[in-house]
């Protein structure tokens, strides 16, 4: 074979080789950004409504006192609570290593110093990031009966979290926390939604938890 014929022949495979090269970058792009916009527009939505459960999942705690983040989130939990939406509020959430009080235990008297009847609330005191906490409420949840809850969370992590909760049984939705210091700036917003977009795409393909720590977002 000439040389001119071999080199014709090498285009047209050079060419199918670079359009399936910028095909698939293509799709990974529709993928990352179709996964980052579900995030911003779940993260803007409410679907409060009546549930079993209300989930208040945990966030840094300093001696039995909730941090910002949490604070945030166990007030959301609150007003859905004195809205009638639900009877009970679980709180989740273990310990670090020196720590007196759970997540969940200072959700659970964060909650009793504001009104709600220590009945009325199950601290779930289990679990290092979402994933495991989630599963625990779900094993809960079958024992007791209850097959609905809204899942209070920072508002960029509400899909990730709600995907999770669906994905063991509950019938999930989310209610996110609208105030504290994850919702404060743009910048601040923009960073949770790219950790997040790739946080909920890494749970989609491995269906195991991305440890993000310090925040509650794991």
């Amino acid at each position: 074979m000439s040389p001119h014929r071999a080199a014709h022949r090498r285009r047209p495979v050079g060419r199918l080789l670079g359009r399936a090269v910028v095909g698939a970058l293509l799709v990974v792009l529709l993928v990352i950004g179709g996964t980052a916009f579900r995030v911003w527009q779940v993260a803007r939505a409410d679907d409060r409504r009546p549930v079993d459960i209300v989930v208040v999942l945990g966030a840094a705690q300093y001696h039995g006192k909730p941090s910002d983040v949490l604070a945030a989130r166990l007030d959301q939990a609150l007003e859905l609570y004195q809205d009638g939406l639900t009877k009970y509020i679980v709180t989740v959430g273990g310990r670090l290593p020196g720590d007196a009080y759970t997540e969940a235990q200072a959700g659970k008297k964060w909650l009793m110093d504001n009104g709600v009847p220590s009945g009325k609330i199950v601290d779930v005191d289990v679990g290092s990031d979402t994933l495991g906490s989630l599963q625990a409420v779900a094993e809960l949840s079958q024992q007791r009966g209850w097959t609905s809850a809204l899942i209070v969370s920072d508002p960029w992590h509400s899909l990730r979290a709600r995907t999770m909760a669906n994905d063991f049984g509950l019938t999930a939705w989310a209610s996110p926390a609208r105030s504290g210091p994850v919702v404060q700036t743009r910048e601040v917003q923009f960073k949770y939604i790219v950790r997040e977009t790739g946080a909920l795409m890494y749970y989609r393909l491995t269906h195991a938890p991305s440890e993000i720590s310090g925040d509650g977002l794991g």
